[in-house]
């Protein structure tokens, strides 16, 4: 049998709808070169590659263009198929030893929950290419470990948002976080993540950005637990607590496909 790769859409409980990662399950480390062209391949924002070890996985995630530090998404999306294809039995929690560490997952009924590090943010200076770029005058911009975070006045100033694709790939970050406080409804806040720089435009739904949002809301919001709503086309539901240096990140996800690479595609 040749190499076997899945297709998930997470962070929803619906086909085409989230945020799409390719899985695969590897039987040994594969060469860098070979999980670039696949990723490229696949072209979704994000393809991640599982190696088991004694205590877990090793897990690392590649959009089409680069190598990512910290990917939620994708990590729900190979819990999933940990859980799915009977590789872990659904009382066992999935470990992934990463380029940020030790991540964990956890099956909470329909719900997947990730334990993420908090990443905090810090008023960002010389950020006005960055304003001309969304076409908007922000509220606040700072700038954490991976990405500038940009709150603006208002839910449907993010959710109407057209940047420039052109100049937003010129930011010297990985990408940007966009964000307000929701105006009515279930949710507390609302996001959209823009990477044009790592080879996305826009990620439909973005576990590690929420590894910011979090703090950030729960100082302006005096709260812990958001439910919060990713207003990309796809859209996407994420669960989020923030819990002392770390944040619980829930998200559900549904298997849309499964193949097989061909035996002259396999490393």
């Amino acid at each position: 049998m040749g190499q076997i790769i899945y297709q998930v859409d997470a962070f929803t409980n619906r086909p085409f709808a989230g945020n799409p990662a390719a899985v695969c399950i590897l039987a040994a480390p594969a060469a860098e070169a070979w999980m670039r062209d696949l990723a490229r391949e696949m072209n979704l924002s994000e393809t991640a590659f599982l190696v088991p070890k004694d205590d877990g996985f090793n897990l690392r995630w590649f959009t089409p263009a680069v190598e990512v530090e910290l990917c939620g998404h994708a990590t729900i999306a190979s819990a999933h198929v940990l859980w799915e294809s009977g590789t872990l039995n659904p009382y066992q929690q999935a470990r992934f030893q990463t380029q940020s560490g030790l991540l964990t997952a956890d099956l909470r009924g329909n719900w997947i929950e990730l334990d993420f590090p908090a990443k905090m943010e810090e008023p960002a200076t010389y950020w006005y290419s960055l304003a001309n770029a969304l076409g908007v005058k922000p509220r606040y911009v700072g700038m954490s470990q991976f990405d500038y975070l940009v709150e603006l006045d208002s839910e449907q100033t993010v959710r109407n948002l057209t940047p420039d694709f052109n100049l937003l790939k010129q930011t010297k970050a990985r990408g940007v976080i966009v964000t307000a406080r929701a105006e009515e409804g279930e949710f507390d806040f609302v996001s959209r993540f823009f990477a044009p720089g790592s080879g996305v435009d826009e990620d439909p739904v973005t576990g590690s950005a929420h590894c910011v949002l979090a703090p950030y809301w729960a100082k302006h919001l005096g709260k812990t637990e958001f439910l919060a709503y990713q207003a990309s086309q796809r859209g996407g539901v994420i669960k989020v607590a923030l819990v002392g240096d770390r944040v619980k990140l829930g998200g559900q996800a549904v298997t849309v496909m499964r193949g097989e690479l061909m035996e002259s595609s396999r490393q």
